[in-house]
C-alpha cells in the first residue's frame, strides 16, 4: 500500500516558501548593516595615539613625548607607564593631553629602562587607543 505524502500530511501553504525568504532576506540586512556601522565604528575613534619616543632623564624622571589625534571637542585621558630593567613598574602618569605632541614628565621611584603607551581612552570609547 503506496500513500502519498500530500494525502497524509497535507500540501504546504503557498505562502510559506516566499514569506520565510523575505524574514531571512531582512534579517540578512539587518546584520549586515549591524557589521558596517560596528566597523566604521571601531575603524575612527574619537582619540588615537602614539609614543614618538622617551629618554631616560634621571634616576626620578623620564620624558616622554605621545603624538595625540583628538576629536572635534573631546576630553581624553591618556596613561603612560615606566618600566626597571627587572621588568617592574617605577612610575606611571595619567595626564589630559592636547591635539598634537605631548610632552610629559613621569617621575619614576629608581631609574626606568623604557616607557610603555597605555593608550588614551575618551567617553564612550573605553578600550585604549
Amino acid at each position: 500500500m503506496t500513500t502519498d505524502l500530500t494525502d497524509r500530511y497535507g500540501a504546504p501553504s503557498p505562502w510559506r516558501r516566499p514569506v520565510t525568504i523575505a524574514i531571512a532576506a531582512a534579517l540578512a540586512a539587518v546584520g549586515l548593516t549591524w557589521l558596517a556601522w560596528v566597523a566604521w565604528f571601531h575603524a575612527t575613534p574619537d582619540v588615537q595615539s602614539e609614543l614618538v619616543r622617551f629618554e631616560v632623564t634621571s634616576d626620578h624622571g623620564t620624558t616622554a613625548r605621545l603624538q595625540v589625534d583628538l576629536g572635534d571637542g573631546v576630553d581624553a585621558s591618556c596613561r603612560l607607564r615606566a618600566y626597571a630593567e627587572d621588568h617592574t613598574t617605577v612610575g606611571e602618569l595619567a595626564f589630559t593631553p592636547v591635539d598634537g605632541a605631548n610632552d610629559v614628565v613621569i617621575r619614576t621611584e629608581r631609574r626606568a629602562t623604557t616607557v610603555e603607551k597605555l593608550g588614551c581612552t575618551a567617553p564612550g570609547q573605553p578600550r585604549p587607543r
